[in-house]
């Protein structure tokens, strides 16, 4: 019910900015909205094959949103990223392979040509739990605001274009939410053991960079560092997504993603039932083909 209930709001979203239409040139015009639907599959059937093989399906849902606005030296940029994934395995049955809700907003002043005084903040969670699942089961790790990432603060931009900028924030707020009671006892994802926040300050950089590699083909990279003051600032916290998209025609894309995570305060549990947890490099990949609408 709650994933029915989700997929109508998201629905719903959808088309509210489907029904704004594409946004036209217009100099006078303070507003520009544009984004993507996409909806990815991938399948895989193996019968008598002797190299061996596991069948599995997987259907993915994201979309992606950007609402700016500008007014001479004044701009105001937001992005929404929606994405949830399920995948199937023989034997194995149903988990998820993504799921996140990224909010990201940036308000500039010019100062000179590329360069900006800024003020931004990113808000980061995720819709439904996640297991992992060790020889005996499985075990909760996560869930809806178990963990949520909210991080703010002022700085300065350099911004050659909209697919190139980069936002420094050398007195940036980071918030680690963990709503869950379960995960928030157990003091999971850094907070301590009971509480369910923790506050951290320091410096952060958020950077973005597209290219059109050729015809119908682009690369996209989105680099986060945040390093903490009050706790071992030498520990930079590292989250690196590059996204590959190839457009067959005007609806149909085959995309390919992989992201990578270093937060010395997330403890990944091994799945050898041994119960041992360590930081390690979280890595996730996603490749598909499927439709595309952009407006």
């Amino acid at each position: 019910m709650k994933r029915l209930l989700l997929l109508i709001l998201v629905s719903g979203f959808s088309l509210f900015s489907y029904a704004q239409g594409p946004a036209a040139v217009d100099t006078t015009k303070r507003w520009t909205i544009h984004g993507e639907n996409t909806f990815l599959i991938n399948q895989s059937s193996f019968s008598n094959w002797a190299g061996g093989g596991v069948n599995a399906f997987a259907g993915n849902i994201l979309f992606n949103y950007d609402f700016n606005y500008k007014k001479d030296k004044l701009s105001w940029d937001n992005k929404v990223i929606l994405g949830y994934g399920l995948s199937k395995q023989q034997d194995v049955g149903v988990r998820k392979n993504d799921d996140r809700v990224i909010l990201n907003s940036l308000v500039g002043y010019k100062a000179a040509r590329y360069w900006m005084y800024t003020f931004y903040a990113n808000f980061q969670t995720q819709f439904a739990n996640g297991y992992n699942y060790p020889a005996s089961g499985r075990t909760l790790i996560s869930a809806a605001f178990a963990p949520a990432y909210l991080t703010f603060g002022p700085g300065f931009a350099y911004k050659r274009s909209d697919n190139f900028r980069v936002n420094i924030s050398p007195a940036a707020v980071r918030i680690v939410m963990v709503t869950n009671k379960e995960l928030s006892d157990a003091g999971a994802f850094g907070v301590e053991p009971g509480k369910k926040s923790d506050f951290q300050f320091g410096a952060s950089l958020d950077a973005y960079y597209k290219i059109n590699l050729m015809e119908n083909i682009g690369f996209e990279n989105i680099l986060k560092l945040y390093s903490n003051y009050l706790d071992k600032p030498q520990n930079v916290y590292t989250d690196y997504t590059a996204n590959l998209f190839m457009k067959v025609n005007k609806f149909v894309t085959v995309n390919a993603g992989a992201e990578f995570i270093y937060d010395d305060k997330t403890k990944i549990a091994r799945n050898d039932g041994s119960g041992t947890a360590r930081s390690v490099l979280q890595i996730k990949q996603i490749f598909g083909a499927g439709l595309t609408y952009k407006f």
